[in-house]
């Protein structure tokens, strides 16, 4: 039965258009073009952060994350970059009885940049304040002992195949693949894909979805 609904952030909860966009300002290019190195690496099944270093080889993504917010350029997140379903998904959930918790692969700043929308959810963390990221096992070994429910209690929700669900179903929990995004949409089809336990398209879908499952 699952008991605990855990959300991706990028491309789950939010859209990635402003961090992108944020991105080919700081390294001086056109959105469209940074936009199309990133179709690009994704198409390859590369790490999207390969496309900055496309532009910009041997970029310690990490350290460049600093020298942003240390020259007030840093990370930004609005109500805006939220998707339409995001608010009323969550709370259906959290009113069908279900504990609704976020993380994902974001920096510890992103972190207080969600907790900042004071979104309708029990628990929020990112890989930046845990030390550990996905695909990691370690990660998803996190995610039950931090909910405090069993691994088969627990549905993990994100759009990437690679990232989200083969890892959540090698750690024992269930998987929903959100066809959302680029990794969603161009991996919908994908083996990797093919093994979460529900797929849909809008969060909206997931309180009759896993009602009494």
């Amino acid at each position: 039965m699952i008991r605990a609904v855990v959300f991706d952030v990028g491309e789950t909860l939010t859209s990635d258009r402003r961090f992108w966009a944020d991105w080919a300002d700081w390294l001086d290019v056109p959105h469209h073009t940074l936009s199309a190195l990133v179709g690009a690496v994704v198409a390859q099944g590369r790490d999207n952060a390969d496309a900055l270093r496309l532009i910009r080889p041997g970029l310690d993504l990490w350290a460049e994350y600093e020298v942003r917010e240390a020259a007030g350029r840093g990370e930004r997140l609005g109500e805006d970059d939220l998707y339409p379903d995001v608010r009323t998904g969550l709370q259906a959930l959290r009113d069908a009885g279900l504990w609704v918790g976020v993380v994902g692969n974001q920096t510890a700043r992103m972190a207080a940049l969600l907790r900042s929308l004071d979104l309708p959810v029990d628990a929020l963390a990112t890989s930046g304040e845990w030390g550990v990221a996905k695909p990691s096992a370690g990660f998803f070994e996190r995610v039950a002992t931090w909910s405090g429910f069993e691994p088969g209690e627990i549905a993990y929700v994100g759009d990437h195949p690679h990232n989200d669900v083969v890892p959540a179903k090698a750690a024992r929990l269930r998987a929903v693949h959100l066809r959302r995004g680029p990794w969603g949409y161009l991996y919908a089809d994908s083996p990797e894909a093919q093994q979460a336990d529900w797929h849909v398209d809008s969060i909206s879908e997931l309180p009759a979805l896993l009602a009494g499952t």
